[in-house]
């Protein structure tokens, strides 16, 4: 695992964030240090998934970078007989993913896939992962690749889905904020990098409250939504059909 220095030397131009092959060669470290409770989410999105997941049924794992929810659900497989599609737009987190999942003998059951998670046809789902994907989505997409997937997913399916979001109440947001700053710091990352990587990412990840994502869960045509999952302003949610 590379450490994540990406932002550690002072920047003229700091340019909008996006999956190349530099933030690629750096995510696990990135993730870790950035994300609370982000090896917590990863060990029980397996546990998780595998409650629902049927035979002869597939999961998808869109947007799936690296792969680690893939992997967490592989190793909690309760049927041989279902596919888990890694899809994701970056080639250099493909790439990567597809090196992973060799690594683990995983690639009978995990089919990794270069595409635009917009444009996927999802079919005969159990279980679709939304790990810290929908919010790099433009906010008019989301609630088409929502109905999309519920349109392609099986009665009892479930989307597990994991966001960063904005707290309602200003003094929580605030408190929130300061304390996701205090925990990268903690993580050994300087005021600068996290000065520059918040600059870079600002028009990239849009946040949206735990009530914005509730109703679009419901209104799309999930009829229950719990939170399974928070730590500071991350929550993951599990929407069943």
């Amino acid at each position: 695992m590379s450490k994540d220095e990406i932002y550690k030397r002072p920047l003229q131009n700091i340019e909008d964030f996006s999956f190349d092959k530099a933030v690629s060669d750096a995510f696990d470290d990135m993730v870790d240090r950035s994300v609370p409770g982000y090896r917590t989410l990863i060990a029980n999105i397996g546990p998780i998934a595998s409650h629902f997941l049927r035979p002869n049924t597939h999961c998808y794992d869109l947007g799936c970078s690296h792969g680690a929810a893939s992997l967490s659900i592989f190793n909690c497989l309760p049927h041989d007989s279902i596919t888990i599609h890694a899809v994701d737009n970056s080639s250099a987190m493909i790439e990567q993913c597809n090196q992973l999942v060799l690594q683990a003998g995983a690639n009978a059951c995990i089919k990794t896939q270069l595409a635009d998670i917009n444009n996927l046809d999802i079919q005969n789902a159990s279980v679709v992962v939304l790990n810290l994907t929908l919010q790099f989505l433009p906010l008019e997409q989301r609630h088409t690749l929502l109905k999309n997937i519920v349109k392609g997913m099986n009665p009892g399916g479930a989307c597990i889905l994991t966001e960063k979001i904005i707290l309602e109440d200003n003094s929580t947001e605030q408190l929130f904020q300061a304390l996701h700053t205090n925990f990268k710091s903690a993580n050994q990352y300087s005021q600068l990098e996290i000065s520059q990587k918040r600059k870079a990412i600002e028009n990239v990840l849009i946040r949206e409250s735990l009530e914005d994502h509730r109703k679009r869960l419901i209104d799309v045509g999930f009829s229950d939504v719990t939170v399974w999952f928070q730590c500071l302003n991350f929550v993951s949610l599990i929407a069943v059909k």
